[in-house]
């Protein structure tokens, strides 16, 4: 008696296919190009952000760092650099270097 295995083998190969899928989609949110940094931008919901390591020797990016470290310190709550602005004004800023 057969009960369809070749569907159920099926189904699994689909499965694990989708799964690897999600792996490589979690490592590519994960990831930073090299020559990059990624940091946490907003008041309340932080939004993440990739930016060059250039912009660490513009003044203005200076000056946020040094807002995130009195707010934060160096215990960042998400994980990395944290910078407490309004994404408005974070791009506003980013898009003159």
């Amino acid at each position: 008696m057969a009960f369809g295995l070749a569907g159920i083998a099926h189904g699994k190969k689909a499965l694990r296919r989708t799964l690897s899928g999600l792996r490589e989609a979690a490592m590519k949110s994960t990831t930073v190009p090299k020559g990059c940094i990624a940091v946490y931008v907003g008041e309340e919901v932080k939004n993440r952000y990739v930016v060059p390591l250039s912009y660490l020797n513009e003044p203005a990016f200076q000056e946020l760092l040094s807002m995130a470290e009195e707010e934060f310190g160096y215990e960042h709550p998400m994980g990395g650099l944290t910078i407490p602005c309004r994404e408005d004004v974070f791009i506003g800023l980013t898009s003159q270097f």
